[in-house]
């Protein structure tokens, strides 16, 4: 009978890295983190202490204030897409939207964890501005990839109006979320919304489709507000008269239940939350139970180097973030760029994937070594394999990237690159089982993609501080489009005064527009990463998303580690070194 053994991972900090190397690594993180910090409680606060003050004033409670009441005491909520549309703004006078103008979240409600979609009512009465839609149908999307139950608290004045070409009529604009609504409803994944103020117009449609609606006193949902009904109809009304919880409750049958205040409504979404199937964690840990790693994981900030071009240990960084540091390395002797093995994460079994950065021996050439952060032949078929087989086992899959791309040049073609990385990306395409991409340092190239980058569809994508998501690296965009310009070496040819300068300009403004580019908020801002957080906030974020992965049953094949395939592909691999 097979049986999954796992080895101690990782050294003391002291041996782990030098010490003034890691004191400088540590100085230069804590100020990038202090950066994060800051600017999530900027987004928190909304439109300000006016708007909040605004929202009491209706005896209502803010967004945020209402998370606190829904989430387990002494539990900790982990937003996603925090940063979108940071910096911009939009319409006439200009005004942001901070968050776009809704909180989604993983919070935790009677031990099970919950994706939370909630209008940030100090923002606009929580209008749905450029890119919320999108922001809430990505929050959908993990709810309906790994079963977990959905709470709407819906406090929304509608599309922001001066920007309704933009949110209105695409694909994935506003009339997706009530797609996603049903799809989410189809598939038996639990929704409760609650009404705590405006509801109008297509937003009346995303609780109306959830398995349980309240309404507060002051809640209403119309179709059109009351300002367009007198327009159109010159009646006096109001929209709560038109669509408040006497209408919807007791004559229309639209809403379920009248409370009468915001406490009121947690502590009746809390009960419905309550009544679900308990968790599968405790089940799929096998006897196991989290375990704190036996290096701390704060003290990544200081072996992550924030200069993307210095080489580190990345099996220091995973001991700090598994369960006791044990770790159990599959292929360790091939494709040695890329590190593959299987550990637990909050007591349950997960695949780590992730680059190494370290010079490795070249396979043939004996007397030669390759730079780290690159995917080689061997490596590629390494992580192939392994993903396939933790598809087939059912294990979650950890992409660790800090990758600069393919190999490139004579060799890399000879060797069939293209193929076997069209080999990966199909890999990666079908599989099934849940994937949760980490952006540590570089995001380059078609290794972005290769390593389950955003467009591969990951559970979720998370960034650092460090996070260089481009194509490549300004400098190399800069010296192929002067390429013609260049010698073999990339100095520049001509030696004439003023056209030398030309040149050195074009390719500085060249390297300093993709530098801004590789900018980890805007990535964020614009979706095309979900979270930036500190890199010691990488375990309980990873414990979290693991949990979720597992949290329902019956609706994905979770094989027992007794019968894992990846027994095999030790064994093998084994051999075969």
């Amino acid at each position: 009978m097979s049986k999954v053994i796992l080895h101690t991972i990782g050294t003391p900090i002291e041996e782990a890295v030098d010490g003034k190397a890691y004191t400088e690594n540590h100085r230069r993180m804590e100020k990038l983190n202090e950066v994060v910090l800051a600017r999530r409680e900027e987004i928190r606060q909304g439109w300000g202490p006016k708007y909040i003050e605004r929202v009491h004033a209706k005896g209502k409670l803010t967004t945020w204030e209402r998370l606190d009441i829904l989430k387990d005491p002494g539990t900790t909520i982990f937003p996603i897409n925090t940063f979108v549309n940071y910096g911009l703004q939009f319409g006439e006078p200009p005004r942001t939207s901070p968050s776009a103008g809704v909180i989604t979240a993983f919070v935790r409600v009677h031990g099970r964890l919950t994706v939370v979609i909630a209008n940030d009512n100090t923002v606009a009465s929580g209008s749905w501005w450029p890119l919320t839609p999108e922001k809430i149908e990505r929050a959908q999307e993990v709810g309906l990839r790994l079963r977990v139950p959905v709470i709407y608290l819906v406090d929304c004045s509608g599309l922001f109006l001066p920007e309704q070409s933009r949110t209105f009529p695409g694909r994935t604009g506003a009339g997706y979320i009530f797609k996603m609504n049903s799809l989410l409803s189809a598939n038996g994944v639990p929704q409760i919304a609650g009404v705590l103020g405006d509801c109008i117009a297509g937003g009346g449609y995303m609780p109306i489709i959830s398995d349980k609606l309240f309404m507060t006193e002051q809640a209403y949902m119309v179709i059109a507000g009351a300002a367009l009904v007198k327009g159109g109809r010159s009646q006096k009304i109001t929209s709560l008269s038109i669509g408040g919880p006497d209408v919807h409750v007791h004559l229309s049958n639209c809403a379920d239940e009248r409370v009468p205040d915001d406490r009121t409504m947690i502590k009746r979404i809390r009960q419905e939350v309550e009544k679900l199937p308990a968790s599968a964690v405790a089940y799929y840990r096998y006897g196991f139970s989290p375990a704190e790693p036996r290096f701390l994981p704060g003290e990544i900030n200081g072996l992550l180097p924030v200069d993307h071009r210095v080489v580190y240990d990345i099996r220091q960084i995973i001991a700090r973030l598994v369960d006791s540091s044990l770790f159990w390395e599959l292929m360790p002797h091939t494709g040695e760029e890329m590190v593959t093995g299987v550990a637990r994460i909050n007591g349950l079994y997960v695949g780590i994937i992730a680059n190494n950065q370290k010079l490795t021996a070249h396979p043939e050439l004996k007397d030669r070594t390759r730079p780290g952060g690159l995917l080689y032949r061997e490596g590629i078929a390494k992580i192939s394999q392994f993903s396939r087989s933790c598809n087939s086992d059912g294990i979650p899959i950890i992409w660790l990237q800090d990758i600069s791309g393919f190999d490139i040049g004579i060799e890399a073609e000879k060797h069939g690159l293209l193929g076997y990385g069209s080999n990966l990306l199909y890999t990666n395409s079908t599989n099934t089982v849940p994937m949760i991409t980490v952006l540590l340092r570089k995001a380059s190239g078609a290794g972005y993609y290769a390593m389950e980058g955003l467009p591969y569809e990951p559970i979720v994508q998370l960034s650092t501080p460090l996070t260089r998501l481009a194509v490549m690296e300004g400098r190399t965009l800069a010296i192929g489009t002067f390429r013609t310009r260049l010698d073999d070496n990339f100095q520049i040819i001509t030696t004439d005064p003023k056209e030398r300068a030309e040149v050195e300009a074009g390719m500085k403004a060249v390297e300093d527009r993709i530098e801004a580019d590789m900018d980890p908020y805007k990535a964020a801002r614009q979706m095309d990463t979900d979270e930036i957080v500190t890199v010691h906030e990488l375990r309980d974020y990873l414990m979290t998303l693991v949990e979720m992965c597992y949290q329902s049953f019956g609706y994905r094949r979770i094989k027992n580690p007794r019968i894992w395939s990846m027994h095999d592909l030790s064994v093998v691999a084994d051999f075969s070194g």
